[in-house]
């Protein structure tokens, strides 16, 4: 009797290391290939003939669909976060999901750091004059940035990319690091002299402030209008984290009427942003498509650990990355029961 393989599916081409790494310890993969996001029910469909899925992309992996895909023994996620799943219910239901944590940390912290140098001299808006044929007249008062040496960096969720970016602001301008967390980083505070601070303090003394918290039922759109009142009229705004942590009707007001300075975004409210979103054409403005670890290095990585979740999940092992270790404790919980 022949060995039936057990199947994975990918909703997104992924780098190929990854697909390989997974057919090489013997399973079956496939990936779906159309340049669109699938409906829930099209996923769910598809999911009913597989063991394991690789989440790539917005999908709602929420009670329905756990229900619906409940034969699944484990659910790789390509991202760190996991705001997309509803992990009490996969863990209720002995669902295994798994992460990429670590391996982006640099590259999106890279990302942050791009956005506020191109924010703080205004250069997505100067390009755009040029492509304009706006490149004439010297005019030594006008499209002014401003100078980031020395000044303060406050970061809402210092963890690894946190950090990471506080290296690079410390470490190329001098700059002084403020942060607001649920729980003290004594390890940056120690290397990096980060001072931690109330939420009120940080909006206030922060004269770059970015966001990497992950999302969580706390702080949705806490970047609304009331908070950005409270920041300096100097201070630019960065956000990499996601996009629902920052109301984006609120932002545009708060750089229309000068209530803060700048905005540097890689993620967007919604996700994707519209062409006509006026955010685009404002001159203390950059944004990019969530491009966050969008690089080669990084995206190898990614498919490493999530063919390593994968295979250990199909295995019947531990996963290396998960999200939910719970259901090891569930599991153990039921047999001695």
């Amino acid at each position: 009797m022949s060995h039936v393989a057990q199947k994975i599916f990918i909703t997104r081409k992924i780098t190929a290391s990854g697909v390989k790494l997974m057919e090489d310890a013997g399973f079956s993969v496939t990936e779906w290939t159309e340049k669109r996001d699938l409906t829930q029910e099209e996923l769910i469909g598809h999911c009913k003939n597989y063991d394991a899925l690789v989440s790539a992309g917005p999908n709602k992996l929420d009670k329905h669909f756990l229900n619906e895909c409940r034969h699944l023994k484990v659910i790789a996620l390509h991202a760190v976060g996991f705001d997309n799943v509803d992990v009490a219910e996969a863990t209720r239901l002995g669902i295994l999901v798994g992460n990429t944590p670590g391996v982006l940390s640099k590259t999106t912290a890279d990302t942050a750091f791009l956005l506020m140098l191109n924010v703080s001299r205004k250069a997505f808006y100067h390009h755009q004059r040029i492509l304009n044929g706006e490149w004439g007249f010297f005019d030594p008062t006008v499209n002014l940035g401003i100078e980031l040496d020395g000044k303060t960096l406050g970061i809402f969720g210092l963890g690894n990319i946190g950090t990471e970016m506080a290296k690079r602001c410390s470490r190329a301008f001098g700059m002084k690091v403020i942060y607001h967390n649920r729980s003290r980083n004594e390890e940056a505070e120690k290397e990096l002299g980060a001072e931690y601070v109330s939420f009120d303090e940080l909006l206030d003394r922060s004269d770059i402030l970015s966001v990497h918290s992950s999302l969580n039922k706390e702080n949705g759109a806490i970047f609304n209008r009331d908070v950005f009142a409270k920041m300096k009229s100097t201070a630019i705004f960065i956000n990499t984290a996601r996009g629902a942590m920052h109301d984006e009707e609120a932002l545009i007001e708060a750089l229309r009427n000068g209530i803060i300075w700048g905005a540097g975004l890689d993620v967007s409210n919604p996700e994707p942003m519209l062409p006509h979103n006026p955010l685009l054409t404002m001159e203390n403005v950059a944004v990019t498509p969530h491009i966050g670890t969008s690089t080669e290095e990084t995206r190898v990585e990614m498919v490493r650990l999530i063919a390593e979740n994968i295979i250990a999940g199909l295995k019947g092992q531990s996963l290396p990355y998960p999200v939910n270790p719970e259901v090891y404790k569930a599991d153990t919980s039921e047999k001695q029961h």
